[in-house]
């Protein structure tokens, strides 16, 4: 049965994306400026947490404004121009891949940042061979134009060699760096110019601007050899494209590319008018079953894409971010739980603008809700009013760093348990146990340094523990299967075996060399990378 006209027009006017790149190419300031222009803040801040200067609303936590990068993703909703717009927030360290990874499955298109001066950076090749697995559609924003950089045609010519994918301007610099006098709209024939002295941000110069007619403005605002040069290139790319296929762009072939500088807050408007008017609202989702679920679906269905702990110390209180993907959500509604398979109400949920949440009473597919979590929740869980929903599952990758913690006080030993616990059902870190030992000595296990670190950090402010982290010789984890998919207990060559939180069985050797070894011995088995929260 489909939602009633009204609901479905709610549902077509949801726009979910992600915005992705490589550390600094100036994501976190793009989403400021996003959430300024979508009327949401007053006021924008700086990454990277200065005296005297207003932090930013996306960067929540302490160390994110001490170390100026985005340690956990953030969610933001604001409306714009008519539609709803929940706007994710990634990480950008490799350190936190995997939670990036989770975001990306939430949403129906991205915006792919690149550094004009850097262009496609290693972080940035990653996440996107991900959209591309997903086949999200990309948008493509060339930041920080008030600096020295890469040719515009020189940067276009890499990112088609090295993603694979075809670029499509709708807006050209005039000038970089220095000489950068602002942007020419190829789809509305406008130039805006730039101007640092203006008094407001939203002080721009639109002039309706003619090739071949019109020459001479760019000439009155740009030295003669950058006149010439911007025209040479209009022509260049003015004969080689096509008009702008929203179908193309829809089924990944084109990305359409917009240039500007996030800190100046220069072409940032251009591209959300760009973004509101093409990118898609929400798609039918996959069920494991093979079937696809109708966001106008009347049976409300999400899934848990994300658990964050104590965004509010205070009160010590555990969030699971739901993706809406078909139907209405109200708040109090009834909804039946897949992995548990019991009911539950969802009786608290909010909107957030990073930190900041508003208690919402209704939603719909395509919106993403945080609902009180008391312990019911595991990334990856689905809920729905009725039947059975299994959306696809969410993969969990392989630690390549391991450790032990020891608290200074003894007493205070079962409370870091229960931290790690927390923690691990966030995805923040893996805990394997040893059967031997049990639960009250688990390994952690972490993808990277920094993800060691984070952990550190956040168990003494949120838990108020002095932990002290002991390295473990481990370097690889492997889930092992049958062909068939069945858990292995039993491995030949003296594996050291382990069981994660959901008493999967896991192998921890210390190299390659030591998983070949086993892979050898034990040829019927396969040695998984990943594997799957049961749903």
């Amino acid at each position: 049965m489909q939602v009633t006209p009204q609901i479905q027009k709610e549902i077509q006017r949801r726009r979910t994306f992600a915005i992705i790149s490589h550390p600094d190419a100036g994501k976190t300031t793009l989403t400021e400026k996003l959430l300024y222009h979508g009327g949401v803040i007053h006021e924008t801040g700086e990454v990277k947490g200065k005296q005297g200067t207003k932090a930013v609303t996306s960067d929540w936590m302490a160390m994110e404004r001490e170390k100026g990068i985005s340690i956990t993703s953030s969610v933001m909703t604001f409306d714009f121009d008519g539609l709803r717009v929940n706007l994710l927030d990634t990480p950008g360290h490799k350190d936190f891949s995997e939670d990036t990874y989770r975001v990306l499955m939430a949403v129906e298109s991205a915006c792919m940042l690149i550094d004009v001066a850097k262009g496609v950076e290693e972080r940035t090749k990653k996440l996107y061979e991900v959209c591309r697995l997903r086949k999200i559609p990309i948008f493509t924003f060339v930041n920080k134009l008030d600096r020295e950089g890469k040719d515009p045609l020189t940067l276009i010519d890499e990112v088609e060699k090295t993603l694979n994918m075809q670029c499509y301007p709708v807006t050209w610099p005039l000038g970089i760096g220095q000489r950068f006098r602002g942007i020419y709209n190829r789809l509305t024939k406008e130039i805006w110019i730039y101007d640092q002295r203006r008094e407001e941000v939203e002080d721009y110069k639109i002039i309706p601007f003619e090739k071949g007619k019109d020459d001479q403005i760019l000439y009155d605002y740009l030295d003669k050899e950058s006149a010439d040069q911007v025209l040479e290139e209009l022509d260049l790319i003015e004969s080689a494209l096509p008009p702008f296929d929203v179908n193309e762009f829809l089924n990944g072939t084109i990305s359409p590319v917009t240039f500007g500088s996030a800190k100046q807050n220069f072409g940032v408007d251009t591209f959300l008018q760009f973004f509101t008017k093409y990118a898609p609202g929400p798609q039918p989702r996959h069920l494991k079953d093979g079937k696809d679920m109708d966001p106008c679906d009347a049976n409300f269905s999400g899934f848990v894409f994300k658990i964050q702990a104590n965004m509010d110390k205070r009160h010590r209180d555990r969030i699971a971010f739901i993706r809406i993907c078909s139907g209405k959500f109200e708040r109090g509604m009834k909804v039946k739980h897949s992995r548990h398979d019991k009911e539950l109400r969802l009786s608290y949920a909010s909107q957030f603008v990073a930190a900041d949440k508003e208690t919402v009473d209704d939603a719909y597919a395509g919106d993403i809700v945080g609902v009180g979590d008391t312990g019911n929740f595991a990334i990856g869980d689905c809920v729905y009013a009725s039947g059975k929903v299994h959306f696809e599952d969410i993969p969990k990758f392989a630690p390549e760093l391991f450790g032990k913690l020891s608290v200074r006080d003894a007493l205070k030993r079962q409370k870091m348990n229960e931290a790690l616990n927390h923690l691990s059902e966030e995805g923040a870190i893996q805990l394997f146990i040893d059967p031997i030992v049990g639960h009250q000595d688990p390994i952690i296990g972490a993808v990277g340094e920094l993800q060691f670190e984070v952990l550190i950090r956040r168990l003494q402010d949120e838990y108020n523990l002095e932990v002290k982290l002991s390295r473990l010789p481990y370097g690889v984890a492997r889930w092992p299967r049958t062909e068939d998919g069945k858990p292995v207990t039993d491995l030949k060559g003296g594996a050291n075996m382990f069981r994660d939180l959901q008493d999967n069985p896991v192998v921890l050797v210390n190299q390659e060399w030591d998983l070949n070894w086993l892979k050898r011995e034990n040829p019927t088995v396969e040695f998984h990378t990943s594997i799957s929260r049961a749903r």
